[in-house]
């Protein structure tokens, strides 16, 4: 048994270090970051690492050569110059007030003066954050480092309250220009986050920030690559193995549908969720590590704001500039969805600069599909839905269509504001959430277009053609899948094959009827 100990939840470079935790060495990388340049800006999803980066950089600043032995940095680094270290943590602080946000500032510049003095002239955050930097370096000799963790913590807890989140821009936005305006006095500053509030937010007056969030120099800096993972976790892919019953090869591919697949550049391999990896190995079995620290519900209201059709979200298309700000949230969830970690490029077309994004991995597709079911379905929570899936499942191994039907109905129970804004739209959104979830287990072919929507479920023992209608008749439906030849495919499959019409009322705001045919297998 593998006697490692993982990093879980520990952020902290020197504990990392000190106490034995396991390290995937990125300080190579972390090297070439601080002999190349000077500002920086890294966006990565949340449980990726973005902290621990940070606390490696500041060991690095602070002069502590001792915790880099054993590491690429022990022999790429001669210098090792010790530099004042600002670390600013914005991830401790809920955000539901600008009281908040001032308070967490207060606490941070007031232990700064502590140590390097105050002026009383400067009183507005941002004269005082100047002056501590200048006096940081007049004191030392030696340049400042600015660290900040989450910069974006504040503004994403306020998306739904724009009030709010303007004052906490408007407080944020000088605070954060003094990065620019006090250059003479700094060595190097990277700030972090989950998204990038781009060019009429706070960095409108910072724009001497390098963004490597989609630079392919610096795409595993954060998160395990394929190579990394088959160097440094041989020996916990081949106890897994063993634990499992089953083969090397087959926890690799297990590995790689669940975990990997996340893609910050299109011309580089994907990358595995460290958090989501690491807690595998430590429990010796597959799980939703990663949903399981909790999704934030502005994902959900961003895409009932905008009304958003959610079979397109995998798929979804943007261009570079869309991604890389989430200024737009508005009237774009997209590019928050893909700076959160739960959309990755799939595909970059370098004609037109276009990318299509898609889902990473299935726990992040499965996992946000049932995070989003309570949203839009009469299901209380995600737990109620899961239930109510495993029963859709059993209901289709065993041909039992009037209890899937009946089911079915459930959903959409008690639905009507979202229906009066938008009934077909809200009727699609809910059938593709249970047969997305469905598709977990059975195999599902979902279409849509011009409001109609045909569904293919096949199980071991039965086929299931389906055409849904909204305002029409059950046997107009059944009769389009005649007519059309949407069976036609599957009539030689020695599986039984049902033929299903379904209308939608919009009086009943329901599934009103459904009438089922049963074809013949032709031998």
């Amino acid at each position: 048994m593998s006697q490692r100990i993982y990093p879980i939840g520990v952020q902290n470079f020197e504990k990392v270090r000190k106490d034995g935790y396991f390290y995937v060495d990125k300080t190579a990388l972390i090297h070439q970051l601080v002999t190349t340049g000077c500002y920086y800006f890294l966006s990565r999803p949340r449980r990726f690492g973005k902290s621990l980066l940070i606390s490696t950089l500041q060991a690095y600043f602070e002069g502590k050569r001792e915790l880099f032995t054993g590491l690429a940095m022990e022999k790429l680094e001669q210098k090792w110059t010790v530099h004042p270290v600002l670390h600013l943590d914005l991830n401790i602080e809920k955000y539901d007030s600008v009281e908040s946000l001032e308070n967490i500032l207060e606490s941070n510049l007031s232990r700064w003066e502590g140590i390097y003095g105050a002026n009383p002239s400067d009183r507005s955050f941002s004269l005082r954050f100047a002056g501590i930097i200048r006096r940081a370096c007049e004191q030392t000799g030696q340049r400042v480092v600015v660290l900040v963790d989450e910069y974006d913590k504040p503004l994403l807890q306020s998306i739904g309250n724009k009030e709010v989140q303007t004052e906490l821009r408007n407080m944020l936005k000088p605070f954060y220009g003094v990065l620019k305006t006090m250059d003479e006095c700094i060595r190097f500053a990277l700030l972090t986050g989950v998204t990038k509030f781009g060019k009429v937010s706070v960095f409108s007056d910072l724009n001497n920030l390098m963004d490597i969030t989609m630079d392919n120099r610096y795409s595993e800096i954060c998160g395990i690559s394929e190579q990394e993972l088959h160097t440094f976790f041989k020996e916990d892919i081949e106890e897994l193995a063993i634990r499992q019953q089953t083969t090397v090869a087959d926890i690799t591919e297990k590995l790689r549908l669940r975990y990997d697949g996340y893609h910050f550049c299109p011309d580089t391999g994907g990358m595995y969720n460290p958090f989501s990896l690491l807690n595998t190995f430590a429990r010796m079995k597959f799980g939703s590590y990663w949903f399981e620290t909790g999704t934030p519900t502005y994902l959900v209201e961003l895409l009932r704001n905008n009304d958003y059709n959610l079979e397109e979200v995998n798929g979804a298309v943007a261009t570079e500039d869309m991604l890389s700000g989430v200024d737009t949230a508005d009237t774009d969830p997209i590019p928050v969805i893909f700076q959160s970690g739960y959309l990755t490029i799939k595909g970059y077309d370098p004609e037109f600069g276009i990318y299509t994004l898609g889902y990473p991995n299935k726990e992040v597709e499965e996992g946000f599909i049932r995070f989003l079911a309570p949203a839009y379905t009469a299901m209380p929570n995600e737990g109620k839905s899961v239930f109510a899936i495993q029963n859709f499942i059993r209901e289709v191994r065993t041909g039992d269509i009037d209890g899937f039907f009946t089911r079915l109905r459930s959903f959409f129970s008690d639905t009507t504001y979202e229906l009066v804004r938008q009934q077909e739209l809200h009727y699609s959104n809910v059938l593709y959430i249970v047969f997305r979830l469905m598709g977990f287990y059975t195999q599902v072919e979902y279409h849509t277009s011009n409001g109609r929507i045909d569904l293919v479920l096949q199980t071991a023992d039965y086929i299931y053609v389906m055409e849904f209608k909204l305002n029409g008749t059950a046997e107009e439906a059944l009769q389009q899948i005649n007519d059309k030849g949407y069976a036609l495919p599957f009539e030689k499959d020695p599986r039984t094959l049902y033929k299903i019409g379904v209308n939608f009322s919009p009086e009943t705001r329901n599934i009103d009827k459904w009438v089922v045919e049963i074809s013949p297998v032709i031998v």
